[in-house]
């Protein structure tokens, strides 16, 4: 799956996602219901197993019905953004630099990118979700650009530690060609990579940006006010024990799948939730 966004809203009858979710009011909760939904339905676009070119062409046809809801003639499935966009004065940058992630995916399968196509695709899969998050959370500008940055990067790393045979088996390789690099590790064969001995290593300093855009993106939530940012609080607390889980786990194979733990989860909602 290509970001956060969508694997946090494929699972939303019970995910953080929509445990973090439900506690804000109805209009917010509304709202950031229909980006994820819009999220999962282009992420669906870019991974379906159909021909690149028509994949593209539907990536286009998005395009197409964001530019007809900033002219106020919203396409059928973009009509519920009407009120949000009105609303919470969401961008259509954001909204097209989500289809430009996904389409990175498309054009060719992604495999071992250097360090700032990674950055880019992590900034349009996750950062640019956050971008539009923030200003239905109600954040100042500034402070809501910064903790998009630093959050989404942060969960968008987990999710690639995470899915690494999962992405390998639908030819994608996320770890950067310069981590792989300085392990050891030559080429950009999805299973083949996997198969390395020291792919920990190659893991590991991936790990550390994680931890450090977590670190960031708290310092920058310590300093709002706190009902507006107890949504992205509960995402963050739910998200970053998995670095440790990983971490403790190692990357040699079988990799057992690690997955939120649940009860961590309801303790984060119950201490952020409730304001």
């Amino acid at each position: 799956m290509s970001s956060v966004s969508a694997d946090a809203a494929q699972h939303a009858g019970g995910s953080s996602f929509y445990l973090a979710m439900r506690i804000l009011p109805r209009r917010k909760r509304e709202a950031m219901f229909e980006i994820y939904k819009f999220c999962r339905k282009v992420d669906d676009v870019a991974d379906s197993d159909g021909a690149r070119e028509a994949r593209l062409a539907e990536l286009n046809r998005y395009r197409d019905d964001v530019a007809a809801l900033y002219a106020g003639r919203p396409s059928e499935r973009m009509g519920a953004f009407l009120a949000p966009v009105k609303d919470f004065a969401l961008r259509r940058e954001d909204f097209l630099a989500v289809i430009d992630g996904m389409e990175m995916d498309v054009v060719s399968d992604i495999r071992a990118p250097d360090l700032a196509t990674l950055d880019l695709y992590c900034d349009r899969v996750a950062s640019a979700v956050g971008r539009l998050s923030v200003r239905v959370f109600g954040l100042a500008n500034d402070d809501g650009i910064e903790l998009s940055h630093h959050l989404g990067r942060a969960l968008q790393l987990t999710n690639i530690l995470r899915d690494l045979d999962e992405d390998a088996d639908i030819g994608r390789l996320y770890l950067p060609r310069e981590f792989l690099s300085n392990a050891g590790i030559k080429g950009d064969d999805p299973r083949s990579v996997l198969a390395q001995p020291n792919l920990g290593q190659a893991c590991a300093p991936l790990i550390e940006r994680a931890r450090e855009h977590f670190r960031q993106a708290r310092a920058i939530m310590d300093r709002q006010p706190r009902a507006s940012v107890k949504a992205p609080r509960i995402m963050a607390e739910a998200y970053a024990p998995m670095l440790d889980k990983l971490q403790q786990r190692g990357f040699a194979a079988p990799r057992e799948r690690i997955r939120l733990d649940r009860l961590h989860l309801i303790l984060a909602v119950l201490r952020y939730g409730i304001v």
